[in-house]
């Protein structure tokens, strides 16, 4: 309702403009045409306010508002007044017609406008060829510049329609992302804290000291999950788009956090788009917790390979794996989770048993090194 009074709006100061000007111009060519055509009369000034009427109803009676302008402006032109103010109604609501999408009624008005404009050449005698071709130039001008305002217009508004759902499409995708990033944060730290709660448990009478080191990780492991939660409640009360930057920067502290004993060897180095490195840690750590709720005390081999066209990432742990619970009719979200991301990016992912332990091998693919 509010957009709809916003254009309604418009009308009576566009109308009040119309008024304002034909009464002006009326009054400055009746003075300069004093000698040749007939001076204003209430009857002229009565043709010169049907226009400005029309305008202001010309929304809700678009062809009965434009004949009835085109008509007075006839009728002044009939009664011998001066030539000027009664074509701006007219050309005006031409306009209108156009922007506002009724471009055949548009051009069947201007074509009725040239045909009386014409016509009353003929009648009062100016059968110059000249003029006729003026007057068919003038109206077709107008005509032209008001489709290319109005395709100036649509492109604006189509221009601004894509922007829109691209920031709809960006919004979406920023909102899964965060939820993936949760996921995935929540998955490896609360498998992290139940490992080491059950390693502590274990342990507390026997060794305390390594009990401690257990309750440690936990307590880092629990912080890291709050202040993630804090961070992704903030950014949704915010309203803002979030990057998310876990990164292979921070794969030494996610091993250290992991309590596991983990080997890592790169092999090469590249720099790597952040969605590339985004992926591949979220692959290190679903697979490291995995390995630490499949096949506690395992150790786990992490390989990364910097290869021209793509990164490989192979994850493999020395533990006996439960068959069958990692596999994609679980419960768990995990393998499935960690295809989608290298699908995404046009990669693959293969998980399976190997010897006695399960390796998961990722491999995504790099875009040129430029020189």
């Amino acid at each position: 309702m509010g957009g709809v009074r916003g254009k309604l709006g418009f009308d009576p100061y566009l109308a009040l403009i119309v008024a304002v000007a034909q009464m002006v111009i009326g009054r400055g060519a009746s003075w300069g045409q004093r000698l040749l055509r007939e001076p204003l009369d209430p009857y002229a000034y009565a043709l010169l306010l049907v226009g400005p009427l029309a305008v202001l109803l010309h929304r809700r009676f678009p062809l009965l508002s434009t004949a009835a302008a085109l008509a007075a402006c006839d009728l002044f032109l009939i009664g011998g007044y001066a030539y000027g103010p009664s074509f701006i109604s007219p050309a005006v609501l031409l306009v209108l017609l156009v922007l506002r999408g009724r471009r055949l009624m548009a051009w069947v008005m201007a074509a009725m406008t040239l045909l009386s404009f014409l016509s009353y050449a003929w009648m009062v005698g100016n059968t110059d060829l000249f003029h006729s071709v003026w007057i068919l130039t003038s109206i077709m001008l107008l005509m032209v510049v008001a489709e290319l305002v109005r395709t100036v217009r649509e492109r604006r508004a189509e221009r601004e329609r894509t922007a829109e759902e691209e920031a709809r499409r960006q919004a979406s995708e920023e909102r899964l992302t965060m939820a993936q990033e949760l996921h995935d944060v929540l998955a490896h730290n609360i498998s992290l804290i139940h490992v080491q709660a059950s390693t502590a448990l274990h342990l507390i009478d026997a060794n305390p000291e390594q009990a401690r080191t257990a309750l440690a990780t936990i307590k880092t492991a629990s912080k890291e999950v709050l202040g993630e939660m804090r961070s992704v409640l903030n950014v949704l009360r915010e309203g803002a788009p979030r990057s998310p930057t876990a990164g292979l920067d921070r794969l030494d502290e996610l091993i250290e956090r992991s309590g596991q004993q983990v080997s890592v060897r790169r092999v090469g180095s590249r720099p790597l788009p952040s969605q590339v490195e985004r992926a591949a840690y979220r692959i290190v750590q679903e697979s490291l917790t995995n390995a630490a709720r499949h096949a506690p005390g395992a150790e786990v081999n992490v390989r990364l390979e910097y290869g021209e066209s793509e990164l490989t990432v192979r994850v493999a742990d020395t533990g006996s794996a439960t068959p069958g619970a990692l596999s994609e009719s679980g419960s768990g979200n995990g393998i499935p989770g960690m295809r989608e991301r290298a699908s995404a990016l046009g990669g693959t992912l293969v998980a399976g048993p190997s010897g006695a332990g399960f390796e998961v091998e990722a491999r995504l693919p790099l875009p040129e090194e430029t020189s």
